[in-house]
């Protein structure tokens, strides 16, 4: 081990809920975890501007704010959180084995076990309108920020079974959902499509592609085009609700990890532990089902668990 080697027994990759709630249960059990946020210091969460739904804040919380509660929480209980990048591994197969990390590409640390929480990053359309309101009428999940769109009317974007599922859950709250499919069909299952087209206050637009997000600091409506007339028309609305899926931020483990077609992690029946002996996965990074900050915390907890088994049984 060199004098630039660290060894420590729990090593945590990514923040937001899921890593802050494992490094919370680490420290309680006295495993010393260290953790690395990442470039984005907790998570996906930080573009959100209001959390209605996480247990424990009657009043509703800033994402950024509730980010922060939990990085003070678990710093409460002894974790180390590093501002700094996972840039490489080197994982054991081997049961008690050392797994090797690269931090920005310069410091080397050994860790009995790692839990891995780097999330999963939502697609956007890349407009330059879109990213400014992001926050300000523009959201990637439908289940964390619909509540705020009651009785409104509202876009959503995509043409598969996320964008059905959350243009039919938003249907429920809002007055009008107009569901743009940039195709002239969607690739959703059939039983979504059904569903879209049993209810009345979705709209379909086929062919149609969002141009631009109107609004300066919140939105207003889109400028919508319809890519084979070409013909463009401005639609009202107070939400844009972009769902043309995720991608899990796990390419620093292809090759080495089991992972599903789509990038995603894939972890033994109800636990976290992944195919490599003390490797953990918890958070967005192995869900893609539900992907809220509740159910990134619950599996938080769990990697935790699973690690301090993992390194119980080798004493």
């Amino acid at each position: 081990m060199s004098e630039t080697t660290e060894r420590i027994k729990c090593l945590i990759i990514g923040s937001g809920p899921a890593g802050y709630t494992a490094a919370i249960y680490a420290a309680r059990a006295d495993m010393k975890p260290v953790m690395y946020t990442g470039m984005q210091m907790g998570g996906q969460l930080t573009t959100t501007t209001e959390v209605d739904n996480f247990p424990g804040y009657p009043e509703g919380t800033d994402g950024t704010a509730m980010m922060e509660d939990l990085k003070k929480q678990s710093e409460r209980f002894g974790t180390d959180v590093r501002f700094g990048m996972v840039t490489a591994v080197n994982l054991s197969n081997e049961v008690g084995g050392i797994h090797k990390v690269t931090i920005d590409e310069d410091k080397e640390i050994e860790a009995n076990t790692i839990i891995i929480s780097t999330g999963a990053t939502a697609k956007y359309l890349g407009l330059e309108s879109e990213m400014r309101l992001i926050g300000g009428g523009v959201s990637a999940c439908a289940t964390c920020d619909g509540f705020f769109y009651k009785g409104q009317e509202v876009v959503v974007v995509g043409g598969g079974d996320t964008a059905a599922e959350e243009a039919t859950y938003l249907a429920n709250i809002c007055s009008k959902v107009y569901l743009l499919v940039r195709k002239d069909y969607m690739k959703a299952s059939k039983a979504m499509q059904h569903r879209v087209d049993k209810t009345e206050n979705i709209e379909v637009l086929y062919n149609t592609e969002v141009e631009e997000v109107l609004g300066t600091n919140v939105v207003t409506g889109v400028k919508a085009i319809n890519n084979q007339t070409k013909e463009t028309k401005e639609i009202a609305v107070t939400g844009v609700f972009i769902a043309i899926g995720h991608t899990p931020n796990s390419d620093l483990f292809k090759g080495v990890l089991d992972m599903d077609e789509t990038g995603y992690l894939i972890t033994q029946g109800k636990t976290t532990k992944t195919n490599m002996p003390g490797v953990f996965a918890a958070g967005d990074i192995q869900d893609k089902e539900y992907r809220q900050a509740v159910t990134a915390a619950g599996t938080g907890c769990m990697a935790a668990l699973d690690a301090e088994r993992y390194l119980g049984a080798l004493e």
